[in-house]
């Protein structure tokens, strides 16, 4: 008999999964709770653009499907911050050619991969099938329609809400570890149309920012020459620390009591004041403002961060129900679809290790992808929450744009330089426990550095190269 895998979950990461197991001979069923995306439409404002890079592109590649979906993403070379005052400055991600991120619709992906694993032999999806519950000595699974099953393994790939997780937690395995937190602010999306005849209002090659320390707004190009837009604010008052807040450059800031926040935003007026305010070269460019901020919901923004992810070789948290992330960073996905590509590179260098009867021993290949996972994705965790503050804050302070402008210099002149953004982003050959480990040491000397400079132009380069490589040793 055949190996069946039940994946609880069709989103980004359990398409993707089925695609891979298909392809090493595997049977896969995927269950997924709400209706055939391809078929029904998609719920508006519940989804950030993603930004694909090279981490996420990499897993692509391996099945087929990374030069198709890069022709439907917008390339992105920077961030484009749009302060107060109106005079926008571009902070480009990399200072090497080729380097850049994608804006890519989390619900065109979605349908590709779905598509894609549908053409592969032995995949079944099922869509309604809610699991709400699993028994961890079992492996059987429970439908809300009643349906129970009893796969040769589950990989639970159903986000943050996990129901499988949910069962881990409650008695299935014995000292789970669970912690979720959630930062005070939520997020709403809202847009920006094409221009009038075709064409894009924004430079269409930037992630745009408008840091406004407390809260921002973002947007990301599409194809159509809209922008996704998203406004990150605190889902209610924030009362100010007894000690003052502390800026990216270290500085202490007096929070306001009057602050703005979501539940403060209660009727048509108070919108339109607040981003008139806060966002006055936005404004003219969405008119849609009001029914959008009205019509949206607002999203909650949290971590999740659990171990161990399996339950003997019975089932897998794999992607969002083994570790949310908030959005920040931009590796969510590509963190997801490095799992994927982790999990699979297992199952092939084990030499697909057997027991008797010739089934796949999943639990020896569970155990070894935590062992070899768990320190990544608490890593990007941790830096997807920091990078939060650093486009909220850092993105306007002169320090922070003088640091990001030698960096941008240093990657231009030494090709085995990297920034801290670059190893996350760039580099899918380096662990994002190691990126972090050996970023947060870069940046540490070189914000210290910047604040005792006024013109980055005038640095010599091979000091500042040279003082690097002995902070990393």
């Amino acid at each position: 008999m055949p190996e069946k895998v039940a994946i609880i979950g069709a989103g980004l990461a359990g398409s993707l999964l089925a695609i891979y197991l298909a392809k090493r001979g595997i049977e896969v069923d995927v269950y997924e709770s709400r209706g055939d995306m391809r078929l029904e439409e998609v719920a508006a404002g519940r989804s950030i653009n993603l930004a694909l890079s090279d981490r996420g592109i990499a897993a692509l590649r391996e099945v087929g499907m990374d030069e198709y979906m890069l022709r439907e993403a917008m390339p992105m070379y920077g961030r484009r911050v749009h302060p107060p005052t109106g005079e926008t400055k571009f902070l480009p991600y990399s200072g090497r050619k080729g380097e850049y991120i994608n804006s890519i619709s989390r619900g065109g992906l979605n349908v590709a991969l779905i598509n894609e694993a549908a053409r592969q032999p032995g995949v079944q999806f099922h869509f309604h099938k809610k699991c709400v519950d699993f028994d961890c000595g079992s492996g059987t699974i429970k439908f809300a329609d009643g349906e129970v099953i009893t796969p040769s393994t589950v990989i639970a790939t159903d986000g943050a809400g996990s129901a499988v997780r949910n069962s881990m937690l409650h008695g299935g395995v014995e000292r789970f570890d669970l912690s979720q937190v959630w930062l005070e602010h939520g997020y709403k999306e809202l847009h920006i149309p094409p221009a009038d005849g075709g064409g894009f209002l924004l430079d269409k090659n930037a992630l745009h920012i408008w840091p406004r320390h407390q809260f921002m707004m973002i947007a990301l190009p599409n194809w159509d020459g809209s922008f996704t837009c998203t406004l990150f604010l605190a889902h209610k008052p924030v009362p100010p620390p007894s000690a003052g807040g502390q800026s990216a450059d270290g500085a202490t800031r007096a929070f306001p009591d009057d602050a703005p926040c979501f539940s403060s935003l209660d009727d048509p007026a108070a919108v339109r004041a607040f981003f008139e305010r806060e966002f006055p070269d936005a404004v003219p460019l969405m008119p849609t403002l009001i029914e959008d901020f009205t019509a949206n919901p607002t999203g909650n923004l949290g971590t999740v961060k659990c171990f161990p992810w399996n339950a003997g070789g019975k089932a897998l948290l794999l992607g969002d129900s083994a570790h949310a992330v908030v959005p920040f960073y931009g590796q969510g996905m590509n963190c997801a679809f490095e799992d994927v590509r982790v999990l699979a590179s297992l199952i092939d260098r084990s030499g697909s290790p057997t027991s008797a009867g010739g089934r796949i021993d999943w639990e020896s290949v569970f155990e070894r992808y935590g062992e070899l996972r768990k320190a990544n994705t608490d890593a990007i965790a941790d830096m997807a929450e920091e990078n939060f503050y650093e486009m909220r804050d850092a993105t306007a302070d002169p320090v922070f744009q003088r640091k990001r402008q030698l960096e941008t210099m240093l990657e231009q002149a030494y090709p085995d330089y990297f920034s801290k953004y670059s190893m996350v982003t760039f580099r899918e050959d380096l662990p994002y426990a190691t990126a972090k480990r050996l970023g947060n040491a870069q940046d540490e000397f070189l914000m210290n550095f910047c604040r005792n400079i006024d013109d980055v132009s005038t640095v010599n380069l091979a000091e500042v190269q040279k003082k690097i490589l002995e902070v990393i040793k």
